[in-house]
């Protein structure tokens, strides 16, 4: 287990206690960013569902709770270098990035990725100059990483929500498979995400992450720990090197790997812990439809939004009682979608550079700005956005009287 020190959601400027030991390319740090839900309906029940943005699902055993509730501790706490941040990191703690609302919320907070689309088409990540993410910050100037002079694809990504994620978790691949096989109107036909899962090292779908690169929270925690805190973990136990330079490694990995090991006594380590809090969060809380918002939801379904953001998926039979059988009022089919110029340039597993995974669109009105770049400040901008597979859909809103609009932006702000 590593050293931290805790404090809850006090982890703005959290970077500032490396001060004199870290470097960062941009000397500003993001700070979290939260700001306050103003509903104008008290929340309507959702199976499994909490009152607020990141409670605990409801029908949770006493154990189970407790597991929630050391999970946020470690989710929360500060890593320090002294216990294997680094050498090279975008922030030291998970909830310094997903925080809005609440811990396991958004961000406004990006990372970088990169890489090379060479002449013939193909994608070239880079891996030889450490790609495909940047890391912000270093524990030491000698081994701060810079974008590649070779690098001609360029993308940010936010941090997503992960409210609800158990739940995400527990829809079975099958589930999934059938409605990619499903036709569809205005040839939008997704397709699967297959990823080969860090836990078991079996084929699954993928469903986590802008590409649905992940299709565990066990898997997704442990890459999260290495790439975005250089936290070495028995799934991936070696740290990153610097720009691909594994001699600055060698010298500036002062910690022994892996960094993150299991505790005898619960046969549990802090990514174990991090995976039980978010794997139980409750899904973002929805709101009572008011007459706006039921209109707005036949005008979704009018111009096929629904064909993508699909409003409910089913899970499967369950060891844990409220993931057994539930409805997962997510609003996405989990597939990748051609999305055009939407698409971020980055092929990451079975990904092409312009596709995406359709984003869930529960809790939208809990998160800001909008679309995996964070280049949408509203809903509408993110819509209007929409290209590839999602471009008719786009037309028909854009021909949408400005009542019918804010109809439909009741409806998003209310799921």
């Amino acid at each position: 287990m590593k050293r931290k020190i805790v404090s809850g959601l006090a982890v703005v400027g959290a970077i500032a206690m490396l001060a004199g030991a870290v470097v960062a390319q941009d000397k500003t740090v993001n700070p979290i960013h939260r700001f306050k839900l103003h509903p104008a309906n008290p929340p309507r029940p959702v199976p499994g569902g909490g009152a607020q943005f990141g409670d605990p699902l409801d029908g949770l055993t006493a154990e189970q709770l407790a597991q929630f509730e050391e999970g946020r501790e470690e989710f929360e706490s500060i890593e320090t270098p002294e216990g294997g941040v680094g050498p090279i990191f975008n922030n030291n703690a998970c909830a310094a990035c997903h925080s809005m609302q609440a811990s396991g919320g958004a961000s406004n907070i990006t990372v970088t990725r990169f890489g090379r689309r060479l002449s013939d088409g193909r994608f070239d990540p880079l891996s030889k100059f450490g790609g495909t993410l940047l890391h912000q910050f270093a524990i030491d100037p000698a081994v701060a990483e810079e974008i590649p002079a070779q690098a001609n694809v360029i993308a940010q990504r936010l941090s997503t929500p992960l409210f609800g994620a158990g739940l995400m978790e527990a829809i079975p691949d099958e589930t999934i498979r059938q409605n990619a096989q499903r036709p569809q109107p205005d040839n939008i036909q997704g397709r699967i995400s297959t990823v080969i899962d860090v836990v078991d090292s079996r084929e699954r779908i993928g469903r986590f992450g802008w590409k649905g690169q992940h299709a565990s929270l066990l898997g997704f925690a442990a890459d999260a720990y290495v790439n975005e805190m250089g936290i070495t973990s028995r799934f991936f136990p070696n740290d990153i090197a610097p720009n691909g330079k594994q001699a600055l490694l060698d010298k500036y990995d002062r910690v022994a790997d892996p960094e993150d090991t299991v505790d005898p006594a619960t046969g549990k380590g802090d990514i174990d812990h991090a995976a039980d809090f978010i794997r139980l969060l409750a899904p973002p809380p929805a709101l009572r439809l008011g007459v706006d918002a039921v209109a707005g939801e036949k005008i979704f379904e009018r111009l096929n939004c629904a064909a993508c953001h699909t409003p409910v998926l089913f899970t499967g039979p369950h060891p844990i009682a409220p993931f057994s059988n539930a409805r997962v009022p997510l609003y996405s089919d989990l597939l990748l979608h051609d999305m055009g110029t939407l698409g971020d340039g980055i092929e990451q597993g079975s990904a092409k550079g312009s596709e995406m995974k359709t984003a869930p669109l529960w809790g939208l009105r809990g998160r800001g700005p909008f679309l995996h770049d964070g280049r949408a400040t509203t809903i509408p901008e993110a819509i209007r956005a929409h290209d590839g597979k999602a471009a008719a859909a786009r037309d028909r809103f854009n021909a949408l009287a400005s009542e019918d609009v804010q109809r439909l932006l009741a409806f998003l702000n209310a799921i």
